[in-house]
C-alpha cells in the first residue's frame, strides 16, 4: 500500500521550494491553491483534504527552518513568504545524489555542470519528470542536508 500522504507531501515541499527560489529574495504571498491546485470547500466552508495538507506543508517547512513568513492569511497562503538563508544555500549548493551528472554531456562547459548539479536542479528536473520515486530522493536529500552552521547527524 502506497502513503499517498507522503508523496503529496514530497511534490508539494519540492513546489513550495522551487517557487520561492525562483523569486529569492524578494518575499511573496505563497498561495496553498498555487501548490496544490485549485479548491472548492464544501457546504461548511471546509476546505479539501489535499488542500489542508498542502497548507500544513508550508507551515512544516517554516517550522523547521526552511521557509520564514510575517503572517498566515487565513488558511489559504502565507505572506511575505521567503527561503530562509539555510535553505537558500542548501538548494544552491551541489546535490550529493548526483543523478544528474551522468545525463551531462561531456562537453558541457563546467559551469553549466555546476548549476545542473544543485539541489535545486534536482527539485526542478525531479518535479518534471514526474516520478515519485526520483522526487521522495531530491526532497528527502533537501531535507536530511545539514543545515547551515549544524553539525553533521552521526
Amino acid at each position: 500500500m502506497s502513503d499517498i500522504h507522503i508523496d503529496d507531501f514530497y511534490r508539494d515541499s519540492a513546489k513550495i521550494l522551487v517557487r520561492l527560489y525562483a523569486t529569492f529574495p524578494t518575499p511573496i504571498t505563497l498561495y496553498v491553491e498555487d501548490i496544490s491546485g485549485p479548491d472548492e470547500p464544501d457546504e461548511f466552508g471546509l476546505h479539501h483534504p489535499r488542500f489542508e495538507s498542502c497548507f500544513s506543508t508550508m507551515v512544516w517547512l517554516a517550522q523547521h527552518d526552511y521557509l520564514h513568513f510575517d503572517e498566515l492569511l487565513r488558511k489559504e497562503a502565507l505572506d511575505h513568504a521567503v527561503l530562509t538563508r539555510k535553505a537558500f544555500l542548501i538548494l544552491a549548493g551541489s546535490s550529493v545524489a548526483n543523478e544528474l551528472h551522468d545525463r551531462v554531456p561531456a562537453e558541457t562547459p563546467q559551469s553549466i555542470a555546476d548549476r545542473l548539479n544543485t539541489q535545486i536542479a534536482q527539485l526542478r528536473n525531479a518535479l518534471n519528470e514526474g516520478s515519485s520515486f526520483q522526487l521522495k530522493a531530491a526532497v528527502t536529500n533537501v531535507l536530511s542536508h545539514p543545515g547551515v552552521g549544524d553539525s553533521p547527524a552521526l
